[in-house]
Order: C-alpha cells, then structure tokens, then sequence
C-alpha cells in the first residue's frame, strides 16, 4: 500500500499524536520508510505510524477579523 505513495508528498502521523509533514516519501521498505524533508532525511521504522495522509486539494483558509 505504501509503495504506491513513493515520490508523493505526504503527511505521517505517529503513534504518539506527533507528525512529519512536508516530505516525501523516497524508499520503502519492509520495516523502514526512507522520508525526506527540505531540512532533514528520517528512517521511520514502519511500527512507529499511525497513518499516512496526502493532502489532493488546499484548504481555504477562512478570513478572521473585524470591520469597523
């Protein structure tokens, strides 16, 4: 399942509630995942995750303020 996100942008969402987002996924294996980020590369053993999303349409963000 994984091998099909290879090269993608994806988002891993840990076991422990935390997440890596803005990486690829550049090697998969049968008990890491190579994920490579504009600032570090991370070996995530495959037990540590939770989930894995792909974002396929931005947000709109909504507009917060007031007017006079």
């Amino acid at each position: 399942m994984l091998a099909s996100l290879q090269g993608k942008e994806v988002t891993i969402h840990f076991i422990d509630g935390t997440n890596a987002c803005d990486g690829v996924l550049d090697q998969i294996d049968d008990k890491f995942v190579k994920y490579l980020t504009q600032y570090q590369t991370l070996f995530i053993p495959i037990t540590s995750i939770r989930t894995v999303s792909v974002d396929i349409k931005e947000r709109q963000r909504y507009r917060v303020g007031f007017a006079p």
